[in-house]
């Protein structure tokens, strides 16, 4: 091991000083003095090898970050002072390049949303070891609007700076500690779904090539992603089952078949009663779609496909949203529900809210919880019951009992 320096730190020789070396260094006329002003440089390695050096005012400071960082490099938690020193931006370049391959490209685009909109026009020229815990919470509560808005946010921002502690730029996360207050509650009229009275309203209003689709939201619960996506080759007619496998997602308005449903929970067989399998059947005779499994990256393949739109495409959702807020209109349940903490304003009913009336009718109906979460592709069950159970082998049959049963009544909305 090589022996340390003995001039280590050492003094850097000024051009106002007026003490003998200095003058040696840098001859002058200067008025002559014992003590020289030079600063105190403090060389040291840090764990590449690469020799650094920092300047002091005082011998003392100098010494006491020389004890400091060498005990750092054989601990292994030294950090270099200059990689905090980059900006959010330039840090923001350096850390999607390990992110834009994770996750969805729904799931991607929504956090480059966050970034563009929220995250950089504010903090984008700031230095990453310059942002406090205080900076970044008040700006947080007080000037991104939305409950959900700030959540993203805030787990944009966490992730990103963990990345630069354990990439050895920083040592704290401005976003540690950061709490969010629940989101303002909601009246209970926004929350629940449309009655049968309603639904009979709508339907009669919206075209009849679309009852069939309409049947099949109401009857299975499934996403709007998983019905529109459905192909034949996912459907057992002899046993009035759907196997919910891909799903249909847009990315920047562009349709995309995704190869898994939208959690792990998604993959299950879903009943059909003979109200959805009669509309099955409907379109099944009407486009006389292929049994074929294309592979989810060769296309669209709207051949296979059950529900297509009129002219035997892809239904999109942005295109039917037109033809479904008409219907509501006309059949006079349609209000707008504005947010009071974005101000956004939304149409009630959504067609999502088939989904919530056959939860409902589920629970209605007695059907246990853990086979409402398997039929419904949940990972747990409700906002305040986590199941870690798994389904029994006749789940399918014993929720498709319970939707049939006769004698009780087939749909009741709880508020």
């Amino acid at each position: 091991m090589p022996r340390r320096a003995q001039n280590n730190p050492r003094q850097i020789r000024h051009k106002d000083c007026g003490c003998k070396l200095c003058l040696e260094t840098y001859p002058g006329d200067r008025k002559p003095r014992r003590d020289c002003i030079g600063s105190w440089q403090a060389r040291y390695r840090g764990p590449d090898g690469k020799q650094k050096a920092r300047n002091f005012a005082k011998k003392g400071e100098a010494d006491a970050f020389l004890d400091e960082v060498r005990t750092t490099v054989r601990q292994g938690t030294y950090l270099d002072p200059k990689r905090g020193q980059i900006t959010v931006t330039e840090w923001h370049a350096i850390w999607w390049k390990s992110q834009k391959k994770k996750g969805r490209p729904t799931t991607r685009n929504r956090k480059m949303g966050i970034w563009s909109k929220h995250i950089k026009p504010q903090w984008g020229g700031w230095k990453i070891s310059g942002i406090g815990f205080l900076d970044f919470d008040t700006w947080l509560q007080n000037d991104v609007k939305g409950y959900h808005t700030r959540k993203k946010c805030l787990e944009f921002m966490r992730r990103m700076m963990q990345a630069a502690i354990l990439d050895k730029r920083i040592t704290t996360n401005c976003t540690f500690g950061v709490e969010l207050e629940a989101p303002a509650a909601r009246h209970p009229d926004d929350l629940k779904p449309p009655t049968d009275e309603q639904c009979e309203r709508i339907l009669a209003h919206l075209p009849a090539y679309y009852h069939p689709l309409i049947a099949v939201a109401d009857e299975t619960g499934m996403r709007w992603g998983e019905y529109t996506g459905l192909r034949l080759c996912h459907v057992d007619l002899e046993a009035a089952t759907v196997r919910v496998a891909e799903i249909i997602a847009a990315d920047k308005g562009t349709l995309y078949r995704q190869p898994a449903p939208k959690t792990d929970a998604g993959f299950r067989t879903v009943p059909l009663t003979p109200r959805a399998l009669a509309a099955v059947e409907e379109m099944v005779a009407r486009w006389k779609p292929k049994d074929t499994r294309s592979d989810t990256d060769s296309g669209m393949h709207p051949e296979e496909l059950i529900f297509r739109g009129p002219r035997g495409g892809v239904i999109s959702h942005h295109n039917f949203r037109r033809v479904w807020i008409e219907a509501i209109q006309a059949a006079g349940v349609a209000r707008k529900v504005v947010s009071a903490e974005t101000g956004r304003t939304e149409w009630w009913p959504r067609m999502h809210d088939y989904r919530h009336r056959f939860a409902t009718r589920l629970k209605d109906q007695g059907v246990p919880e853990k086979e409402a979460q398997a039929i419904m592709g949940h990972d747990r069950g409700s906002k305040v019951t986590w199941l870690y159970q798994h389904a029994g082998a006749d789940v399918v049959e014993s929720v498709r009992a319970a939707l049939v049963q006769e004698g009780k009544p087939q749909l009741r909305v709880v508020s």
